[in-house]
């Protein structure tokens, strides 16, 4: 945003400038021009700021649900590794009668 207010104020004094002894209106026109401007630039940033903030909350909210979901892999897996040191037990057992 300060880097657009700066570009603005300097395309104004360069406008100004280039004018020369140019009429108070037309400087002033030149003024309110510039001062829209910074002003639509201000509400753009605002609403990209808002934005990107939505975002960042949309990627911590997904983050968060691939953590549950690494965690329930995680236990399924050890379920599964426990069933299958179980059958192997039972199997080994069959197999010495």
């Amino acid at each position: 945003m300060t880097k657009t207010a700066l570009k603005v104020s300097a395309l104004v004094l360069a406008t100004v400038l280039a004018t020369g002894c140019a009429s108070t209106s037309g400087i002033e026109e030149t003024a309110n021009r510039a001062a829209a401007d910074a002003s639509a630039a201000a509400a753009a940033a605002e609403a990209a700021r808002a934005s990107a903030d939505r975002a960042a909350q949309a990627a911590a909210a997904a983050q968060s649900t691939a953590d549950q979901a690494l965690s329930a892999a995680t236990e399924a897996q050890a379920c599964c590794e426990a069933n299958r040191e179980s059958m192997e037990r039972m199997f080994q057992k069959s197999m010495t009668k």
